[in-house]
């Protein structure tokens, strides 16, 4: 039967809880989660008895009982949900701001014909009283 142990002191050691359950039949595995960045304990963790009767036992004896200076949290461990693929945070979208471009992103306007290609040719133009954006109004 899989146990899970919750309320644990971050000082508490797998071997720590192995000894303890022991007291109350064969102990397979002990498992205290970890934070995966901090790699401190997450204060809580599974037993695995594989008697039911003696993990039965287990349980009513150290449900509540001061353990590390914490009382304890012990049940049969449910199954744990299936919840999914997860990744690591985003937009399933493919998300974020996209895009692309933005205020005056291409500035010729959409006249290529316009379009200034040099610093001598901005000047040739500007000489001409023609900023390379048009001025909307006919010389015709």
């Amino acid at each position: 039967m899989n146990i899970y142990v919750g309320n644990l002191s971050f000082s508490t050691t797998e071997e720590g809880l192995r000894g303890l359950f022991e007291q109350s039949g064969q102990v397979d595995t002990v498992t205290i989660i970890q934070d995966r960045v901090t790699g401190r304990s997450r204060g809580f963790g599974f037993v695995e008895m594989p008697n039911d009767s003696d993990a039965q036992a287990a349980i009513e004896a150290l449900d509540g009982n001061d353990f590390d200076g914490r009382n304890l949290k012990v049940n049969q461990a449910k199954e744990r949900a299936d919840r999914g693929p997860r990744g690591g945070g985003g937009r399933r979208d493919g998300g974020g701001y996209g895009g692309g471009g933005g205020y005056n992103s291409d500035r010729s306007g959409g006249d290529e014909g316009n379009a200034v290609s040099s610093t001598e040719d901005a000047e040739d133009t500007n000489k001409a009283g023609d900023s390379g954006f048009g001025s909307g109004l006919d010389d015709d």
